[in-house]
């Protein structure tokens, strides 16, 4: 009895031991990225945002940080892997990040604050990660989850990086504002469609007037509906996985809230 009492006891202290040595190494991991400036907002080490959406997202996130004492951060690396992070979930890879530069205010005035926003994008890894201060709670969740499947991730599966990360901004920063988002992007063939619909129902009336419920326009609305059904189809299955107070940084930190997606 005594043998196996032994036994049990080494196993428990060792996997205690191993628990805290991985919390340990945990705790300890930082993430090799240097904190931009106070009023910086934007890290682009990935080269995946135009020298003109730079500019805009700029001046959006200077805005709100003056209006509302919110930054967004933006940040493109070309992998977690390169900079200390590839055995980490982009969910851990960005609170580490939020926590290790004190995005945001702790508190404002005597009130608690820490509103800060990130969005972070690693190019290699495709995923992108929106991570918010824990003054918002988990109640943006969801409308991160809009801004990330609606205006950021269609536009990085049609290899529009700068155009998606430029849209998610625009959506944060209505977000900080308390403003309703803006309409997600008309995908490329939607005005060619609306041009062949309105030519077909031009072709239809055509051609009940000369022929009646006999013609052929029938038939091509059958073929239109059939395409329809088929993009609609395919775009199912190939869905997502989803007043300043002095500077961008005053020790912050995530709450663990906002929203991922992959393309």
């Amino acid at each position: 009895m005594n043998y196996f009492k032994s036994k049990i006891t080494a196993f428990v202290l060792a996997a205690t031991g191993l628990l805290a040595f991985k919390a340990e190494t945990a705790f300890a991991l930082r993430i090799d990225l240097d904190r931009p400036g106070p009023n910086e907002f934007v890290r682009d080490l990935a080269g995946m945002i135009s020298s003109a959406n730079e500019a805009e997202i700029k001046k959006i996130a200077g805005a709100v940080l003056k209006d509302k004492a919110t930054p967004i951060l933006v940040v493109t690396i070309s992998s977690m892997d390169a900079h200390g992070g590839g055995d980490l979930r982009i969910e851990t890879f960005a609170r580490l990040l939020f926590d290790q530069w004190g995005i945001g205010h702790k508190t404002l005035g005597k009130s608690e604050w820490n509103t800060g926003i990130l969005l972070l994008v690693s190019e290699g890894d495709r995923k992108a990660r929106i991570e918010l201060g824990a003054g918002w709670g988990r109640e943006k969740d969801d409308l991160c989850s809009e801004i990330m499947s609606d205006q950021i991730i269609p536009n990085f599966k049609g290899r529009r990086f700068s155009e998606g990360i430029f849209a998610g901004v625009r959506s944060l920063d209505a977000m900080a504002r308390g403003k309703s988002l803006p309409s997600p992007p008309k995908p490329t063939w939607f005005y060619p469609v609306v041009l062949a619909a309105i030519g077909l129902a031009i072709f239809t009336a055509v051609s009940l007037c000369r022929n009646g419920s006999g013609g052929w326009a029938w038939v091509l609305w059958a073929a239109v509906f059939g395409l329809i059904g088929f993009i609609l189809l395919t775009m199912a299955r190939s869905g997502g996985s989803s007043g300043s107070s002095g500077g961008s940084f005053g020790g912050g930190f995530s709450g663990g809230g906002g929203a991922t997606g992959s393309w």
